[in-house]
């Protein structure tokens, strides 16, 4: 009787393993980007990758906040209602102020000078610190794109001064208060749905955010001129829930990883070929673009942060050694 107890015990065990190892394990990507975003086109590569591998990992990408409200992810993967989403530097400085100077403009010089740093041993330590203080474990960094200013009128600028007066739509925010007196503008926090009929009305002067955007809200419509300040080179972290993440086994581990880091990749790639080709795009229809000289810009940028009550709590040493990387 024993023997035949322990049979069927071992004989619904294995069946139960059976069926979990078939089910596996699902992943939720929560992301605010819209399905068209390379960022979005990166999660889906990441999902057919890992799919494709066979390690039990199921994968769906939920774009466009369909599936939590942007700004609310990084609290729905603490609380564990969350698998994965693409977390800002913005969100990590929320919680670990020391990481704040991630969000100054003019912080990297350009897109290979963001990758040394987050490919290499200082982002490992942002990796790191991120893991322990928020339970977040990052898998991968992805190119957000370079933020450039648009405005409704043209106007000869080649120095901060230059914009004085200038109403720049911005998001809301202190560190986008002071990026607004590194470019000498007044800024003015606006929702991203309003910024197209502000600018036709003249409720604003003028706009900042990556070109795909620009191009993307048709901003070109309302706009006589786009000047490639470059002020924020924006990353964006695929990142996962630690306590899934250490629930997965090696081999998993191995598979989401590689994945994250191969589609983060391609969305660079993609995001900076588009970038090229919009500026060219925009030269088409008529809108003057100027390429300026940013020393000036550089400079206003070391004489704001460096006074500001927002940077008191930045990692001043860490702070060098990124722009020095």
């Amino acid at each position: 009787m024993t023997t035949r107890r322990n049979v069927l015990t071992g004989a619904l065990g294995f069946a139960a393993a059976r069926a979990s190892a078939q089910t596996g394990v699902n992943i939720r990507i929560s992301t605010a980007a819209p399905p068209s975003d390379f960022l979005t086109k990166a999660l889906e590569q990441l999902k057919a990758d890992v799919e494709g591998a066979g390690s039990g990992l199921n994968v769906t990408v939920h774009s466009a906040s369909t599936l939590f409200k942007q700004g609310s992810e990084v609290q729905a993967l603490q609380r564990g209602n969350l698998e994965m989403s693409t977390m800002t530097t913005f969100e990590v400085a929320q919680q670990i102020p020391e990481l704040g100077f991630f969000n100054r403009g003019y912080l990297f010089k350009d897109y290979a000078h963001m990758r040394r740093v987050f490919d290499g041993p200082l982002g490992a330590d942002y990796r790191k610190i991120v893991a322990d203080k928020m339970g977040i474990q990052i898998l991968s960094t992805h190119y957000l794109g370079a933020r450039q200013v648009g405005l409704r009128q043209k106007r000869a600028v080649k120095t901060p001064a230059d914009l004085a007066g200038v109403k720049l739509r911005m998001p809301a925010g202190p560190e986008w208060l002071v990026l607004g007196r590194v470019l000498g503008v007044n800024p003015l926090p606006l929702g991203m749905p309003e910024v197209y009929l502000a600018m036709k009305t003249g409720t604003v002067d003028g706009q900042e955010n990556p070109l795909s955007i620009f191009n993307a809200a048709k901003l070109y419509e309302v706009s006589e001129q786009v000047i490639l300040t470059a002020h924020m080179l924006q990353p964006v972290f695929f990142s996962i829930a630690k306590p899934v993440w250490d629930k997965l086994s090696a081999d998993q581990k191995k598979v989401l990883e590689a994945a994250a880091v191969k589609s983060a990749k391609a969305g660079d790639e993609g995001r900076l070929a588009d970038e090229a080709s919009i500026v060219e795009a925009i030269k088409g229809r008529g809108l003057a673009v100027d390429k300026i000289d940013l020393t000036p810009f550089r400079e206003a940028a070391d004489k704001a942060y460096e006074g500001a009550d927002l940077t008191k709590a930045w990692d001043k040493a860490w702070l060098q050694k990124v722009l020095a990387a």
